[in-house]
């Protein structure tokens, strides 16, 4: 299977790496949930080529990730705003900061510290159960065949069943 086929799987893993699963783009949503909105601010926090940063852009406006809104009428300047499908890639971004705190941080301590507004303390978030508020782990969960899965599943057991039977002589 190619790259650009892996959106085409029927697996959320897969299909969510097709739109935000390389390093450009992780790095473009990190600053923009640190608040940077404007090409220009990007390319410098960034470093990345006009080209390239314009490309991964249209790629997470194409996909309903940002929403380019006008900021300027003479000359005519966009900024990137997250959209609702956006914000919703914050628990994968702040994932991804626990990870990297815990296992890259070297010597000097985490780079940012993440401060809950409500009660103001520095917090590290956790994967809990929505039912039952238990921390998650690896180790807690199981997976199961969910509806696309199942009916995928079904669809070939129903045209294998037939040859089965001709073979047997039915």
């Amino acid at each position: 299977m190619r790259w650009r086929d892996i959106g085409d799987m029927t697996c959320s893993v897969a299909r969510t790496l097709s739109v935000v699963g390389d390093r450009w783009t992780l790095l473009i949503l990190r600053d923009a949930f640190l608040r940077t909105r404007r090409f220009e601010d990007f390319q410098a926090q960034l470093g990345m080529t006009r080209h390239r940063l314009a490309d991964r852009l249209a790629k997470l406006v194409e996909h309903g990730i940002f929403e380019r809104v006008r900021y300027q009428d003479r000359p005519e300047r966009f900024e990137y705003r997250l959209t609702a499908k956006g914000r919703d890639l914050y628990p994968v971004i702040v994932s991804l900061v626990g990870w990297g705190d815990r296992w890259m941080a070297g010597k000097a301590g985490a780079p940012i510290e993440l401060v809950h507004r409500s009660c103001g303390h520095i917090m590290t978030p956790t994967l809990t159960c929505p039912r039952c508020g238990d921390a998650l782990t690896a180790r807690d969960v199981t997976a199961q065949l969910g509806p696309a899965l199942r009916a995928s599943a079904h669809r070939r057991q129903r045209s294998i069943r037939p040859a089965a039977t001709q073979r047997r002589g039915r």
